[in-house]
């Protein structure tokens, strides 16, 4: 989502190259362009001015280290304050001593607090956590059968409770939420994540209502969900929640999507409440811990390799990775059911855009990130159906698919042959160049060495 902001980063940046000192005059125009390109990235106005000064301060004057180049100094400058900014650190997650440890999950309507419920249960059950869900929108149309369907997709427990009950002198939605404890209690769920209603605007009884639940539950975390998309009116909602409620943190849904950026930049500012997690899909899986230092990364073209390596790390089996490997650079090569599991692997790392977007857009990488925008997913499913529609013996003997097999082939993938003639073409020249790879063994060597390095920790 930070791709023009990037984008317009970098032109300010390299305005500044060939510069040999930061002076007054080349820092103020850089300054300006960086001032821009964060009010159209939507960022908050107050946090743009007490941003820029705080890196005119820290530039003009100051010495440049020897070891770094003008530019290179001030984009040091950027990023330190834009991390400062964000959180320096990584937020924690709050548990309660004494379980259920209690999660309020507050928002507008719309924002995605009930998807987002289900994917931080779906994290928690991760990390060994066993949570209940239970949804206190006794209001909007289907709101808690959808996080019934949630629930059932993540595999959580969830509680459903009876609209209909009655407890003397007991609102609906607090009775629900008395009982979802007495649950987690007698069920053994150390987290209770409480879904609660929106509206489309923040009035009075929507407010009465949480302020009510956080008396009663007195939960460890009140987190706000915000949708990216909304900028400014996210940041002004949040301000509000957290007047009324003390929020301890945010969550930032849709960071996948098309918006300036310019929420993730101002929320946490204005509320002084960390952002602790961001959706970044409609997957359940699609859902990850901010890292300040990682978004600015991204923000400034240097990409996030590490979360790119941690995906790879929760998503692919590395069994199978080394056996890809060994056989792809062995003099017999890899076959098509080889090549059709790597595919696969690949796949379950999320879309190819995603995995692009988070390759540095400077040095050997550079464009990559503009590339992302035309990569067509649609050709992973083809592919793999054009090798699905072969037989087992087609599959681990190329050479024996003839004219006619071909024809069968696309016929039965609903392809084309010539896109069965160019995967084939493909697949031919990927074997021919990861054999040469290892022609001698010497780079087989290397490979293995470096995966029993990291299966090391080394």
């Amino acid at each position: 989502m930070f791709e023009n902001l990037s984008e317009k980063l970098q032109r300010a940046f390299k305005n500044l190259r060939g510069q040999g000192t930061i002076s007054e005059e080349n820092i103020g125009e850089a300054l300006r362009e960086i001032r821009v390109a964060l009010l159209e990235a939507d960022v908050n106005l107050n946090v743009v001015k007490e941003l820029i000064e705080h890196i005119r301060e820290k530039a003009i004057g100051q010495e440049v280290l020897t070891a770094l180049s003008p530019t290179e100094q001030v984009i040091k400058i950027v990023r330190d304050e834009l991390v400062a900014l964000l959180g320096t650190d990584t937020a924690r997650f709050r548990f309660a001593s004494q379980p259920p440890t209690v999660i309020l999950m507050a928002g507008l309507q719309g924002s995605g607090k009930t998807t987002t419920s289900g994917k931080l249960a779906a994290w928690l059950k991760k990390g060994g956590h066993r949570p209940l869900l239970v949804s206190v929108d006794v209001y909007r149309p289907a709101a808690r059968e959808q996080l019934q369907i949630v629930a059932k997709t993540i595999g959580a427990k969830i509680y459903e409770g009876d609209l209909k009950g009655e407890e003397p002198g007991t609102p609906l939605v607090e009775r629900l939420a008395k009982e979802a404890r007495r649950e987690a209690v007698i069920s053994g769920c150390d987290v209770m994540i409480v879904d609660t209603a929106g509206r489309l605007h923040i009035d009075d009884g929507l407010m009465g209502e949480m302020q009510r639940l956080k008396s009663l539950l007195n939960p460890q975390e009140i987190l706000f969900v915000a949708d990216a998309m909304t900028g400014q009116d996210a940041v002004r909602s949040a301000k509000e929640f957290h007047d009324k409620l003390a929020l301890t943190g945010s969550v930032l849904t849709k960071m996948d999507g098309d918006a300036r950026g310019g929420a993730a930049l101002s929320i946490r500012h204005v509320t002084g409440q960390p952002i602790k997690f961001i959706g970044t899909g409609e997957k359940p899986e699609a859902f990850e811990p901010f890292h300040p230092d990682r978004i600015v990364s991204r923000i400034l073209g240097m990409g996030d390799i590490m979360t790119l390596i941690e995906r790879a790390e929760e998503t692919l089996d590395r069994k199978k990775s080394e056996e890809f490997a060994r056989k792809a650079l062995a003099g017999d090569g890899f076959s098509l059911e080889d090549f059709r599991e790597q595919l696969r692997q690949i796949k379950k790392m999320g879309s190819l855009q995603s995995i692009m977007k988070m390759l540095p857009s400077v040095g050997p990488f550079q464009g990559m990130q503009q590339a992302a925008g035309n990569v067509d997913e649609k050709q992973f499913s083809r592919v793999e159906a054009i090798i699905n529609s072969m037989t087992q013996e087609e599959r681990r003997n190329h050479e024996i698919i003839s004219g006619s097999r071909r024809k069968r082939i696309a016929r039965g993938s609903g392809t084309s042959v010539q896109e069965v003639n160019q995967l084939l073409r493909q697949y031919a020249q990927m074997r021919k160049m990861f054999k040469s790879m290892g022609k001698g063994g010497a780079v087989q060597r290397r490979l293995m060495g470096s995966l029993a390095n990291l299966r090391a920790g080394r």
